[in-house]
């Protein structure tokens, strides 16, 4: 597999939580940090996600925003 994003975290599939129509899978990073993403229900079943697989949290994008109170 071969893709333009830079930024791509390897862990494992903490939990997976199906709704409806859109699952939140949170990922536990190699460092120990976590991430969530909200990803079609289709996609969770396609990539076979479920606690303990390994993954990629891949982020694309041209923009990230910073805030402070």
């Amino acid at each position: 597999m071969k893709i333009s994003a830079r930024n791509m975290l390897p862990g494992k599939v903490k939990k997976v939580t199906k709704g409806a129509v859109n699952s939140e899978v949170t990922i536990k990073l190699t460092g120990g940090a976590e991430i969530v993403s909200i990803i079609t229900k289709a996609s969770v079943e396609r990539l076979g996600l479920k606690k303990g697989k390994k993954v990629h949290a891949v982020i694309k994008s041209s923009d990230v925003m910073v805030a402070t109170d």
